[in-house]
């Protein structure tokens, strides 16, 4: 799997979608959106989510992941496989046959005719289910309400994949509105798709035993079928990978969702599968990060690829203790305790502080779920955070980063836009310089880390949604935190004056 910092980045392009007005944003392996509340944030963060869910391939009540590119070609009969498409493997066969220096992560088959034609219907056909995703996110059953209120046209949103070759981007279009959700993809012609080894070695041998001269055999199709998964990540970028998300007030979650019934689980994923007179009572947000809590000590989530650690150096850094899960054979349900360090018994995690609860989620999912590639949404990392510890935890994530998990938050937190502004600049570091700081090691560069300010607009009502960069005048992010600290103290001064004046009357 590619390294989140190294993948060519995705444009998303959003007009009149809940509060916001207009936003571009370009996701970073880490981004940060920061801004007022009520101006879209979390609206913004929870479409990206529901974006992730839909072109990974999950299904709603699937318990494994299916992509949904492997079966694209599946219900084919033989002779409907024109002749063009075999034509064109049996070139790119004998081209990689004669020139054995090109590489394949440098060749690709291109995109082009009937399998063209395929890929464009099978995803223009999804306006359905992704619309049912995005109001399944989002907990309400007509997506036209995501519209931003006094806007006409409804909701317009673009995602733009450039390709590495720098050939025109591939887009996908989708818009909502009352008629529900229609979405349309564009990929120019002579895209080509990368493919793998395995890949290679099956052409091959299609082309040693002739299978490929004479009708297109069963075994063909399938092999077609698992092409045009493996043009997923070309087509779709990151979206292909899973996302897990965080949501705020973690630490009621935590402390309740022993209580929750699993009714409420079970209904808010059928949002948009059942009648519309029915609601859902969960967002589909809470609703996943419910089950997963529930889950997550069990297939489907148990972890396939090594752990990366950063949960214990969460524990360690940050909690002074660890967090542990209990699974009682009774009733078969995850029990959360932690263990402050030095001690020999477990707490239960609601007679822990908050900042435990709080973070719990995370030291979790790292340690069961999240693995490098994986989106890992966390709304407001601050919340229940001393200062002090607001910059650790920042500083973790950055970590996380590093070690190839991209990471989306939400913030309106000074010291966390602070301590990100130092571990950017801290990239200009040489890593000889960095090596004799307790915190040199925690460094990303400034293409690594976007932010996103969320700024109120009168007229028309709504925000709008711009990138701020680091200012290298004063090392630090412009997001008007300053502003508001120099009207604290301009009233400091005032009182002053006054308590001064009133003493001398």
């Amino acid at each position: 799997m590619d390294d989140a910092s190294t993948q060519k980045s995705l444009e998303l392009d959003v007009t009149n979608f809940g509060p916001i007005i207009k936003a571009t944003v370009d996701l970073r392996p880490l981004t940060v959106f920061v801004g007022p509340s009520n101006t879209g944030k979390s609206y913004l963060a929870i479409l990206i989510y529901a974006l992730h869910k839909h072109f990974s391939g999950v299904a709603l009540h699937s318990r494994r992941y299916m992509p949904r590119g492997y079966r694209m070609f599946r219900g084919l009969e033989r002779q409907k496989l024109r002749r063009e498409i075999v034509d064109s493997l049996v070139n790119w066969v004998q081209q990689r046959s004669t020139d054995k220096r090109r590489s394949i992560d440098e060749e690709g088959i291109t995109l082009a005719g009937p399998v063209a034609s395929a890929v464009r219907s099978t995803f223009d056909a999804q306006s359905n289910q992704l619309g049912n995703e995005i109001g399944r996110s989002f907990g309400i059953d007509e997506v036209g309400t995501l519209t931003r209120k006094g806007s006409r046209g409804g909701t317009h949103i673009i995602l733009r994949r450039c390709l590495s070759n720098g050939s025109a981007p591939i887009e996908h279009r989708l818009a909502l509105g009352a008629h529900g959700a229609e979405f349309k993809v564009t990929i120019p012609e002579g895209t080509p798709i990368q493919i793998s080894d395995r890949l290679d070695f099956y052409l091959r041998r299609f082309a040693d035993e002739g299978e490929l001269d004479a009708d297109p055999p069963w075994r063909l199709i399938e092999f077609l079928g698992e092409l045009a998964e493996r043009a997923l990540p070309d087509l779709f970028g990151l979206l292909h990978l899973p996302a897990f998300y965080l949501p705020a007030d973690r630490t009621g979650v935590m402390h309740a969702h022993s209580a929750v019934v699993s009714a409420m689980i079970e209904g808010a994923p059928m949002a948009g599968l059942r009648p519309a007179a029915r609601t859902p009572m969960l967002s589909g947000v809470l609703a996943d990060f419910l089950q997963q809590l529930i889950e997550l000590d069990r297939p489907p989530y148990r972890r396939r690829t090594p752990r990366l650690d950063l949960d214990t150096q969460i524990e360690k850094v940050v909690l002074g203790g660890s967090i542990n899960v209990d699974r009682s054979e009774l009733i078969d349900y995850p029990r959360f305790t932690y263990r402050p360090k030095g001690w020999k018994d477990d707490l239960p995690l609601m007679n822990a502080s908050s900042m435990v609860s709080e973070l719990a989620p995370v030291v979790l999912y790292l340690r069961h779920m999240v693995n490098p590639g994986n989106l890992l949404i966390v709304e407001e990392p601050e919340s229940h955070l001393h200062p002090s510890m607001q910059v650790e935890f920042t500083r973790q994530l950055a970590a996380l980063v590093q070690a190839g998990v991209r990471v989306l938050i939400t913030t309106h937190s000074e010291w966390v836009l602070e301590e990100l502004a130092n571990i950017v600049q801290r990239s200009k570091l040489s890593e000889k310089r960095r090596k004799g700081d307790a915190d040199g090691a925690v460094a990303l560069r400034p293409d690594q880390v976007g932010a996103w300010l969320f700024t109120r607009k009168r007229r028309p009502k709504g925000s709008v949604v711009e990138e701020i960069r680091l200012d290298e005048e004063t090392g630090l992010y412009p997001t008007g935190y300053d502003a508001v600290s120099e009207a604290l103290y301009n009233e400091s001064v005032n009182i002053f004056n006054r308590i001064q004046d009133s003493k001398t009357e």
